[in-house]
């Protein structure tokens, strides 16, 4: 006859291992794995090598590797991390898709909400507003003048479905009411080409791609996505969205990082601290300022403040998805 007393030595040996698993993290014959699930060279992979580094620093030197696992908006990647071991050694890297994937996916394979342990928010890209060249306007109140004159007949490029670009573009659409056609690229270079050569009217897009081609006056830059100016001396005269009259219009490209749902409570408290230590290192603070990012270091470095952000990032997304319709699946 099967002892009924099994069952709970059987959990209290699963949950000893557990503790002392957690206990010798990270073991030093096991590399860390940030699954970013974007292609190498973009500006959220140059953020999480960044990261990798500055937190094996602070791990002690312990290895910390990129996997590169690029594929639907970003799905395949995180939902690879969402179906991986819950034990501290494979970790999603991802940007604001973790907020409008919900949405954009109708049928996500996972949930963002109960899938993932939240670990903390790392930093953020601030975008603005960029016209081609020729365009009739110099300002945000010329622009929306100019907008609302040629309804019907404005098209706004991006870089793809569910990109920054394509989800700051739905925004200001809905923000000012007006409907223009969504001209989507295979990336951001192609269609800041086609802007540059007039083939297309506007485009919103990361601050680290625009500044170079606004300070060679390749296009025309006319307002920021941040509730604050910014303080590029390429963008510090260009006003917010909320100062053009835009009200509560604010968009960041922010990125976090995420373990599998029940992974151990010691394993995450470890990763969040050396995430608070990287966030706070020198030399990854100018790598990011390098490139026109903002290292966050607030509330949202805590785990807690980490996930009501993005939750309440997926609440403001999601009718702007849905008003506009355009879905990946």
């Amino acid at each position: 006859m099967r002892s009924p007393f099994l069952p709970v030595s059987f959990a209290c040996a699963l949950l000893l291992s557990a503790n002392a698993s957690a206990q010798d993290y990270p073991a030093s014959n096991k590399t860390i794995t940030f699954v970013l699930p974007y292609a190498a060279g973009g500006p959220t992979d140059k953020a999480a090598r960044d990261l990798a580094q500055a937190m094996s620093k602070a791990m002690g030197g312990h290895s910390i590797v990129i996997d590169n696992s690029a594929g639907a908006s970003g799905s395949i990647g995180a939902n690879k991390v969402a179906k991986a071991s819950a034990d501290g050694y494979t970790l999603l890297f991802t940007h604001i898709a973790q907020a409008t994937l919900p949405t954009f996916f109708r049928n996500l394979p996972y949930n963002v909400e109960r899938d993932f342990e939240y670990i903390g928010l790392v930093s953020e890209n601030p975008m603005n507003l960029i016209g081609r060249p020729s365009l009739p306007a110099n300002n945000m109140v010329e622009l929306v003048s100019w907008i609302n004159a040629n309804k019907g007949k404005i098209n706004i490029a991006n870089a793809g479905p569910g990109s920054a670009s394509h989800l700051c573009g739905m925004l200001f659409q809905s923000t000012i009411k007006v409907d223009m056609t969504s001209v989507p690229y295979k990336g951001t270079a192609p269609a800041m080409t086609d802007l540059i050569g007039g083939q297309v009217d506007l485009m919103c897009d990361q601050s680290t791609t625009t500044i170079p081609q606004i300070e060679g006056k390749k296009v025309k830059s006319f307002a920021v996505t941040t509730p604050t100016r910014l303080s590029s001396p390429v963008l510090k005269d260009n006003p917010t969205m909320q100062e053009a009259g835009l009200k509560d219009f604010s968009v960041t490209i922010w990125q976090g990082l995420y373990a599998p749902k029940g992974t151990p409570a010691p394993v995450l408290k470890k990763l969040n601290d050396a995430l608070k230590v990287a966030v706070k290192d020198p030399d990854f603070i100018r790598k990011q300022d390098a490139g026109g990012a903002s290292v966050i270091n607030d509330a949202r470095n805590d785990p807690a403040g980490h996930k009501a952000f993005v939750l309440a990032e997926v609440a403001k997304w999601a009718p702007v998805i849905k008003s506009a319709g355009v879905y990946a699946d």
